[in-house]
């Protein structure tokens, strides 16, 4: 029987995103439609104005629905912002096996244990991810059944988010109205679709540089170590240019990604851009140097974060194969070697991997979430 298409939906804080997918033999993935249009309402990869917010998501489906020629009632949603966490939790059950051989059943009741992880009343449990089991005193088991033990004990990542935040972005696709068959970390939707098994089994870090969130995953020993995003991505970097020269965003934006560069280029020295006039702005020079200097003091902000939450969590000792960087800032100049220089790691743009079809989706960064999470629908949903 065919696999009917997945719908993913991404509603960006730049722009909404919806991709229609299709299974193909072997697992393979092609990209049949898309459909993309500029966010309002959405602030920090969260719901500021619904009505407003609303109105880009149907225009963004609209469109898929015309290129794909199908017809959408349903979506997988990718889901970002500030709010969400990680923490990890252990938990440990008497093993009551014959012998104190490991069951399924053991397994399953550890599990259940591992979940039950204390959160604040205003938060949901996004994911469960299983990390390494224990038992006894040995650490970092990958499959316990069958072996002997008197206890048994699972870590297991626990990502998690404001319950308000998140069901008020799901409220925006059923206001179209569009049923949510599903809803997944935007960081953990940018590591399926770029990420080898190589790159997972030696430790990797994937960053996702969006308009407003910038969010991350870490795998180390073949699994998820931690995940979470950050209320900053490349509008702040625009907005640090238009206040720090007075010019409007418009020509923020453009002299980023025209003559921007997230490192100090010693070329740049004394070098002089000309701003045109605009209404309530006078056309004006700015310093070549200073511009890079106030991109890279943003950019430098949010690389250092994401490193030192994952020296606190003692993750960055396991990294060997380097940090993959996807969404739109991934284009940004000089990202990877202040990357490389920030992590002291090899740094590359990842590409969407296992897909085909529309071009556009499947060769770019800034599509990896969307593209990630249609194979999230294909993996846990069909």
């Amino acid at each position: 029987m065919a696999v009917p298409p997945i719908v993913a939906l991404e509603i960006g804080t730049t722009k909404v995103v919806a991709l229609v997918g299709e299974m193909r033999e072997g697992g393979h993935v092609m990209i049949t439609g898309m459909g993309k249009h500029p966010s309002t309402g959405i602030r920090k990869g969260e719901v500021a104005d619904l009505e407003n917010a609303g109105v880009c998501v149907r225009a963004a489906l609209a469109e898929a629905e015309e290129t794909a020629k199908v017809s959408i009632r349903q979506v997988h949603l990718a889901i970002s912002g500030g709010h969400i966490q990680s923490v990890v939790n252990r938990g440990t059950v008497p093993v009551q096996g014959k012998d104190g051989e490991i069951t399924q059943e053991d397994i399953d009741q550890v599990m259940e244990v591992a979940r039950a992880v204390n959160l604040p009343p205003d938060r949901d449990i996004l994911h469960t991810i299983c990390r390494h089991f224990c038992l006894d005193d040995q650490e970092m088991v990958i499959q316990p059944e069958g072996m002997e033990a008197a206890k048994l004990s699972l870590d297991m990542l626990v990502l998690h988010g404001v319950r308000n935040r998140l069901r008020n972005t799901v409220r925006v696709v059923r206001s179209v109205p569009m049923e949510v068959q599903d809803v997944a970390f935007s960081g953990l939707c940018s590591g399926l679709a770029v990420l080898t098994p190589e790159q997972k089994a030696g430790g990797v870090i994937v960053i996702d540089l969006g308009g407003g969130t910038t969010d991350y995953l870490a795998y180390a020993d073949n699994v998820v170590a931690a995940a979470g995003a950050l209320g900053v991505g490349g509008d702040h970097v625009t907005n640090d240019i238009a206040l720090a020269f007075n010019i409007p965003l418009s020509h923020a934006e453009n002299l980023k990604r025209e003559s921007g560069n997230a490192v100090l280029d010693s070329s740049s020295t004394g070098q002089k851009i000309t701003v045109p006039a605009d209404v309530g702005f006078p056309g004006r020079s700015i310093s070549l140097r200073a511009l890079h200097t106030v991109m890279s003091a943003r950019v430098d902000e949010v690389l250092r974060t994401i490193r030192k939450r994952l020296m606190e969590e003692e993750i960055l000792h396991h990294v060997g194969a380097g940090v993959v960087l996807t969404g739109g800032g991934a284009h940004m100049k000089g990202i990877i070697p202040l990357t490389e220089k920030m992590f002291g790691l090899p740094c590359t743009v990842g590409r969407p991997r296992g897909v085909s079809g529309l071009m556009t989706a499947t060769e770019a960064p800034e599509f990896a979430t969307c593209i990630g999470m249609v194979q999230y629908g294909f993996k846990y949903s069909t």
